[in-house]
Formats: structure tokens, sequence, C-alpha cells
């Protein structure tokens, strides 16, 4: 038996009872085509390295391979990650949701190269990140991350396990059945099937901490992989642990969950002000910048407007409501995606849209 699968028991009937109806919904967010722009760019390659319908890699540069997952096909990657290869070294980027996601980019990076691993990296905290780092400290690979990630996986998820799992979604289902409005029940569901994900994928794993801590003060600092360096970089904005990974020598970046393309994003921790200046910051890196965002496809900066795009939907909406005196609550409740966000998924109202408008509120209240 693989020892990915050799999860107890008691975690496996967990974890499946847990995942069907956030599996459904993941069912309805298929990743979109590779754009055209794109296909065409001579750093992309024209087909994948490996595609396993849960993710596929691409070189997407000089030594440089990008990780990107359809969610729709299966739970083992969840988030967009990649690698980097040099003369000397290597270096992964994502510890992604399950240890099979970890296991699978580092047999897609032994296809390219036997050069040693330097380290990997969980570009922040968040489950779909991080779950997956067990592979590497079975294989004597540091995990790198902000210094304040350890600590927030540890607040986040360990108290999750083993938690009897109708206790934590109680409130989530009694929101449902009380809905007043189709609306309210269809939030309230995304967010149930949100937590049950969570709640899940947190009792299927056995939690392993970034054990080497990235000072932010200390940040950037240049990588050195032989031929090939990248640059860490600190920015504000989804977590408060994020760090990108930036090639300046042929403008790519991996961005973490600092870009969400075509998807609105997750702002349930998240710094709105901050963040929107970061996408500013990212829009300012040239008509060529290559992004690997956190999730959805490979874009240039079309993405990144498109993001900010949302976020200024959201802003609009939100201070029309702030302005007239709408509570938060009944503003998050009042918000309508426009047609031209329609295709965008919501992973959960209430980790996207909601958050978003409260988070706004406060800023506005605070001034």
């Amino acid at each position: 038996m693989n020892r990915w699968e050799g999860v107890s028991r008691r975690r496996f009937l967990v974890s499946t009872s847990c995942f069907g109806a956030a599996y459904a919904f993941a069912r309805m967010l298929p990743l979109s085509a590779l754009a055209q722009s794109l296909a065409q760019d001579p750093r992309v390659s024209p087909s994948p390295l490996v595609d396993k319908g849960f993710a596929s890699i691409r070189k997407v540069g000089n030594g440089v391979y990008a990780t990107v997952s359809d969610f729709s096909k299966g739970p083992q990657t969840l988030c967009n990650g990649g690698f980097l290869v040099g003369r000397d070294a290597a270096f992964l980027i994502e510890g992604f949701h399950t240890p099979a996601g970890a296991a699978f980019q580092m047999d897609a990076l032994r296809m390219v190269s036997p050069v040693p691993v330097r380290a990997a990296l969980d570009t922040h905290y968040h489950f779909d990140h991080s779950m997956g780092n067990a592979f590497y400290g079975a294989h004597d690979i540091p995990v790198w991350a902000h210094a304040k990630a350890a600590s927030r996986i540890v607040e986040s998820y360990a108290s999750l396990q083993g938690l009897d799992r109708a206790t934590f979604l109680a409130s989530l289902e009694k929101r449902v059945r009380d809905a007043r409005t189709d609306a309210e029940r269809q939030h309230g569901q995304s967010d149930l099937n949100a937590a049950t994900l969570v709640f899940g994928s947190t009792n299927a794993t056995v939690l392993a901490l970034p054990n080497h801590p990235l000072d932010p003060v200390k940040l950037p600092v240049t990588l050195d992989l032989g031929g090939l360096s990248a640059i860490l970089e600190t920015y504000p904005g989804h977590s408060g642990t994020d760090v990108i990974v930036r090639i300046p020598d042929q403008n790519i970046v991996f961005t973490g969950d600092l870009l969400f393309n075509a998807w609105y994003p997750v702002t349930f921790d998240a710094s709105i002000s901050a963040w929107r200046k970061t996408l500013a910051q990212f829009a300012s890196l040239g008509k060529d910048a290559l992004f690997v965002p956190g999730h959805g496809q490979l874009c240039g900066q079309e993405g990144v407007a498109l993001s900010r795009a949302v976020f200024d939907d959201l802003a609009e909406h939100a201070e029309r409501m702030y302005q007239v005196g709408v509570p938060a609550a009944e503003a998050v409740e009042r918000y309508t995606v426009p047609e031209k966000f329609k295709t965008m998924p919501i992973f959960a109202w209430g980790f996207t849209v909601g958050p978003t408008i409260t988070k706004l509120y406060d800023e506005w209240k605070s001034k």
C-alpha cells in the first residue's frame, strides 16, 4: 500500500463522508482553457509535461514549470504550484492539498532532472497549499514559508482534528434550513460545502509544519539554483503569510493566492485595501508578465485586471450600501453577481463576497 493511502480507518470514513457535498460543488468548476495569447507565448510549452486530470504540469519558461489544478477532476492538489530547475538544484512551490499531490509534482520534477531539491515552499498557510507537507517531511525536503505560517496552521486546523463533525457543522446546517430566500439558502449551502471540505481535509491529514521560517523583515531574498535565479518576496493581502516567487529574468511570477484568475477571491482573513495595492503592484510588472495564480488558469495581465475589476465591483456595491446605512450583513446578501462575472466560480459566499464587504465596512468605520 502507498503510504499516502494509508490513513486510519477513522480518518478515511470522516473524509469520504464529508467530501461528498464539496465534490458535487467542485464538479461545477472545470478549469478554463489556456488562453490563446498564452498558447502563442514562446515561453509556454504547447503540451503538458504530464496531465493527470486533477492537475497538469507544463513548462512555462527556461527551467520553470507550472502545476495547474483542475478541482473538478479530483482533490489531490486543489491549488496551483510548480517547480524551478537549475544546473545545481531544484525548488518546489506549494505543499498542495494532499501528500499525493506533492508526490505528483515531485515525480514530474524527476522526469526533468535528477538535481537535489533545495526546498519546497508553502506560499501561505491555507489548507489547500499546506496539507501535503508530510510528503516533503518524509523525504527530508525542507519546507519554507512565512514565519507566521506554521503557527497559523496549528491555530486553524489542529483543533479540528478529532472534533465531532455534527458539532462543527451544526450552525451552518441550521443556517441552510432557516434561510428565508433561495439566495440565502444557496449562500449558506456554499459555506456549508466549504466548511465540509476543510473539516474533511483536516481530519484526513497528518499536519506537517513548515520548518524553515522566512522572516518577512529579511525578504526579499534571491535563490540561486545555478543558471536560474528567483526572488522570494512577501506582499500583504490574502492571508497575512503570503510569499511569492518571481523569476525576474523571464518575468514569471508564482503569486500564490494573491491572484485568483477568473475566480472570486477568498478573503476571510484578508486585508482588502492592502490586497488591492498588491494587485496594482502586479499590474506594474509589464505587459509580458506571466502569472501562475493560486487558482485558475495561467494568465497575463488580463488576469490581474479581471481580479482588480471584481474587487472594484464588490467595493462599489459595499460603498453604496454603506453610504445609505444598510447593515453589513444585509449588504452581503444584497450583492448580485453582475453578468460579466457570471462564469467566475465562487468558492463559498462566506469565504469570498461576505468577508470582502464586511472588511470594507470595518475599514471605513475605522477611519
